[in-house]
């Protein structure tokens, strides 16, 4: 009767050790799975198409689409623009103004803006930030989620018009 139940221990014993192997093996599978599925993705993902923009790209586009708003006289640079353009021979002011912070599909965009006395900077501000927004994702497909703008100066037609002529 011991030798029995001995045997039948031993049984059971056996059957759970493949019932655990089985499982064992089941796991080992679906994780090999796993691993060849994400191997083929990375590769995948290593011949995807892709389109970057040089943040110079986006800083020009904000700055024309800017320039277009009524009020807005210009867009000055920073505080190093006046000592670029006296050491450099060849300065872009098509992005004078505008800096840009760019991370994976979304757009920051700051501009500095000279606006024209009499007009409403709040109205001004809300062009610019609708046109910006629209002109970058229509010609790259990213999304401006902040505009900040901040008016340096704020001039009379006149005055403006003085100030370049004297530039000139």
């Amino acid at each position: 009767m011991a030798n029995n139940k001995t045997e039948e221990k031993k049984v059971e014993e056996k059957k759970t050790e493949e019932k655990e192997k089985n499982i064992i093996e089941k796991a080992t599978d679906s994780i090999q799975e796993k691993v060849e599925e994400i191997k083929e993705e990375k590769e995948a993902e290593k011949h995807r198409d892709t389109l970057t923009f040089d943040d110079y790209v986006i800083e020009k586009i904000a700055a024309i689409a800017a320039r277009d708003i009524k009020g807005v006289l210009e867009l000055k640079g920073g505080i190093f623009a006046g000592i670029t353009e006296a050491f450099s021979s060849s300065t872009d002011t098509n992005t004078q103004g505008v800096s840009v912070e760019i991370d994976e599909k979304n757009v920051i965009v700051d501009i500095k803006a000279i606006l024209e006395y009499g007009q409403s900077a709040p109205r001004i501000f809300s062009k610019v930030k609708d046109t910006i927004r629209e002109k970058v994702k229509e010609m790259t497909g990213l999304n401006v989620t902040s505009v900040n703008m901040k008016v340096s100066d704020i001039m009379t037609e006149k005055e403006y018009k003085q100030m370049k002529e004297e530039k000139e």
